[in-house]
């Protein structure tokens, strides 16, 4: 403990003695002693501020999560994933990026742009921030993998995405202005289709579209959004918020003590603000970071206009608030750990289905599986053809040479074939 400050000494004196103008343009043996002498800080810091059995649980966690994931791969014949850019790196190894994450705060520290005790308090903050962010991210991910696989176990059949790689990012997938699912499933008797951290921000270009948009950026966000049916866009103008109403919410709560903690609310009761006053808020941010990197004055920017104040919840108010936003057939809340006797009741009695001390034991979600399964019988959609084996191989290989999706590939090729043949329908 500590260890990082001397390291920082060595650093400071190493730097006035080799690079004094703080230019970091360093050559040779000198960058690889500053690089070695770098690395050991970020080390030395983040074992400081994340304690050594808090890493040894995340990775157990990784650990479990990868573990589902090859598994649900095996079940239905999934060709891969695609995480979450952040997720992805904490997946890949917790602690290098746990030390990206104090990179920038570092080098303001060696420029003399923050003191030593400025660095300490904010860079600790952002190392705890993305722990617990990733921790939710990676139990959350857990839950809907093992729903996932316990529905193919049954026999469910992956409709969506067609190429067979499932996609657990939200990245850039609102652009369109409509909110795609992750996966669809077919159920035997139905479709199921799941959202994974959705609504997200769509994407606009004027003050009449940010209108539209605004309600999206400032919407609550439960973990899984479920549907029976073949959903392909939840966006809906009749709803406020503008989200057609999902048949299953599933919450999910990784840490022992969730309940007791608050959060900010200030989204829902937010002010919308124009198409200029957003751009003028992004300028703002850019000036002040010209300034600093340049040395100069910010010039003065017009106070943005005020917004409502917020409300500050506890966080088994926020299921409550879900069930009022989006009026959903049932709201499951699925809790790592055990929670109060009491607390149960009182949320069981505000007819909130509550699966308590499920911690990584994915038999414990069977009785949620069989609540999708019943709501999947309720779809009304029609089978749908599923692709399997040498079957689905040729498709693919069909797609990627048409350059069209798997079922538009299918259906220009049959319309060609027909076309081609002697008893081509009337019309085609």
């Amino acid at each position: 403990m500590g260890d990082w400050r001397e390291i920082y000494e060595k650093l400071v004196a190493f730097l006035e003695e080799y690079d004094p103008s703080r230019s970091f343009n360093l050559r040779g043996d000198v960058l690889a002693t500053f690089t070695e002498l770098r690395e050991k800080f970020k080390e030395e810091f983040v074992n400081y501020v994340v304690n050594v059995n808090k890493l040894r649980e995340a990775e157990s966690w990784i650990e479990r999560l990868k573990e589902e994931m090859e598994e649900l791969e095996g079940e239905l014949g999934l060709k891969g994933y695609i995480l979450p850019k952040e997720l992805r790196s904490f997946v890949e190894d917790p602690k290098a990026h746990l030390k990206k994450k104090i990179f920038l705060y570092m080098h303001d520290l060696l420029r003399g742009k923050l003191k030593l005790d400025e660095f300490e308090r904010s860079a600790s903050a952002a190392v705890r921030t993305s722990l617990r962010t990733n921790m939710r991210s990676v139990y959350q991910t857990w839950v809907l993998i093992s729903l996932l696989k316990g529905l193919a176990k049954g026999g469910a059949k992956l409709v969506y995405p067609e190429y067979g790689i499932l996609s657990l990012d939200r990245a850039g997938k609102q652009r369109g202005g409509g909110i795609p699912p992750n996966v669809i499933l077919w159920v035997g008797g139905g479709y199921l289709s799941f959202f994974l951290e959705a609504p997200r921000p769509l994407g606009w270009e004027d003050s009449r579209d940010l209108r539209r948009a605004w309600a999206f950026y400032v919407a609550l966000r439960p973990d899984i959004l479920t549907y029976a049916g073949r959903v392909l866009n939840i966006v809906s103008e009749e709803f406020n918020p503008p989200i057609r109403r999902p048949d299953i919410i599933i919450e999910c709560k990784e840490l022992d003590d969730w309940y007791v903690r608050t959060r900010d609310m200030r989204g829902p009761f937010s002010k919308p603000l124009t198409a200029e006053e957003w751009r003028s808020r992004w300028i703002k941010g850019l000036y002040k970071g010209l300034a600093e990197a340049l040395g100069v004055k910010e010039g003065e920017v017009e106070q943005a206009m005020g917004e409502k104040r917020g409300i500050r919840v506890k966080e088994p108010r926020l299921l409550y608030l879900y069930k009022a936003f989006y009026s959903p057939k049932y709201l499951i809340l699925i809790s790592r750990a055990p929670l109060p006797k009491g607390l149960r009741e009182d949320l069981e009695e505000g007819d909130i289905k509550v699966y308590d001390g499920v911690g990584f034991d994915e038999g414990k979600l069977a009785p949620v599986i069989e609540v999708l399964k019943e709501e999947a019988s309720k779809s009304s959609d029609k089978a749908p053809i599923i692709l399997e084996g040498e079957l689905a191989d040729l498709v693919y290989k069909l797609s990627a040479k048409m350059k069209l999706p798997p079922l538009k590939a299918i259906k220009e090729a049959l319309l060609r074939a027909l076309k081609e043949g002697n008893g081509a329908p009337a019309g085609i």
